[in-house]
């Protein structure tokens, strides 16, 4: 019944991936529609991110009451709902109403899934659920560029992603009741989870570090995923379509990284797995550093992607084992909170300073958070329940 659930759990997971990069692959033909700046799109973007801290803060609570089955089940309705909407909008002021379920379901799916595998599964298994996230969120551009290529235009590629999103909504309700007939120690991990407010998270040994790496890990990638197209286009002066394939090289790094390590973390453990991943990051930056030839800009940005790829899904799966199975929820939902202000507000706050002083600082930047993340991560170890690194 288990291995019913996890095929369940990685749809889902490519689900919550497909509507990740839609708004930038259509936002183009969005607000030339809509009449809006083309800045826009940062507005919607935030609003999207907003409903995701406040929903995976709320995780625990929701879980601890009405189960992950459910709470998948209506986080998925609510996104399914939301991309509809898109579909059939003809303002920015529905947009902005729609982008707030689109965030409060992401963020409560993700953090109640991440905790489920956590608990219920190897770490190979965690590795291979973003890998399959990595799938959704490479297909929502393409299913947006097949429909923007026709007459039917982005609303119809919206209305595709929604009716995708509603088919799994059917699948979840047709396969609630396996979520409850799981196994007895579901149940009792569930009903074992203590809900806590923010302020006692905070102090239990070892949070504020695990949060400040969540932070940063998160800070790191979509900084690198965002400017490193632009960096080697002002920087090293290589055209546009080649900076694009720096973008596409370290999505993929990620997707495909995490891919292998599934396959590696059944005979590594993951405290290894990450500082592996921490080594390869590094090692990735520091030859964006060096005066070197333009060669050095795609091996950088591929390492530092690869080294993403283990480095986020292993620290997620150590929860359990860091802070105690009665408080990992409670943790999930507070990481990945953190994890979400990083990505939010790191990448406009790098754009704003690069802005001034120019991009030549990018991979500073980058090493900066990285080794903020290897500090952030050690401490996290050294605090553990468990010995496991």
């Amino acid at each position: 019944m288990l291995t019913v659930l996890l095929i369940i759990i990685y749809i889902s997971f490519i689900s919550l991936g497909l509507p990740d990069s839609l708004l930038g692959s259509a936002w183009p033909a969005v607000h030339s529609d809509l009449g809006v700046q083309l800045s826009f799109a940062g507005v919607i973007s935030m609003i999207v991110s907003c409903g995701t801290v406040i929903s995976s803060l709320m995780s625990t609570r929701l879980i601890k009451r009405f189960g992950t089955g459910t709470v998948t089940l209506v986080s998925v309705g609510l996104t399914a709902a939301a991309l509809l909407g898109f579909g059939f909008s003809d303002s920015a002021i529905w947009f902005c109403l729609l982008a707030v379920p689109l965030g409060l379901g992401a963020g409560s799916v993700d953090a109640a899934l991440n905790n489920f595998v956590a608990l219920h599964y190897k770490a190979m298994h965690m590795n291979w659920l973003h890998c399959f996230w990595g799938i959704g969120a490479t297909s929502g551009p393409v299913i947006m560029a097949v429909w923007l290529a026709k007459e039917g235009g982005w609303r119809m590629g919206y209305r595709t992603i929604g009716l995708l999103q509603t088919a799994l909504v059917l699948v979840l309700v047709l396969t609630l009741p396996l979520w409850k007939k799981a196994s007895g120690a579901q149940l009792k991990a569930e009903a074992a989870v203590k809900s806590l407010p923010l302020r006692q998270v905070l102090r239990i040994p070892g949070a504020k570090p695990a949060l400040l790496g969540f932070f940063c890990y998160c800070s790191l990638e979509t900084t690198a995923n965002l400017w490193a197209s632009s960096f080697a286009v002002s920087v090293y002066g290589v055209n546009a379509d080649t900076g694009a394939a720096l973008s596409s090289l370290f999505f993929l790094g990620i997707t495909l990284g995490r891919l292998v390590s599934g396959f590696v973390s059944i005979r590594i453990k993951t405290g290894t797995l990450i500082r592996t991943g921490e080594a390869c990051v590094l090692c990735g930056v520091l030859l964006l550093l060096l005066p070197l030839p333009q060669w050095k800009l795609f091996l950088g940005i591929c390492l530092v992607g690869i080294g993403c790829a283990p480095t986020f899904p292993s620290m997620l799966h150590r929860t359990p084992e860091v802070f105690g199975k009665d408080l990992s929820q409670a943790m999930m939902g507070v990481q990945m909170a953190s994890a979400y202000l990083g990505s939010t507000f790191m990448p406009p706050l790098f754009g704003a300073a690069a802005g001034t002083f120019g991009l030549f600082f990018f991979p500073a930047f980058l090493l900066l958070l990285a080794l903020l993340l290897v500090f952030c991560t050690e401490r996290t170890t050294r605090r553990s329940v468990n010995t496991f690194a």
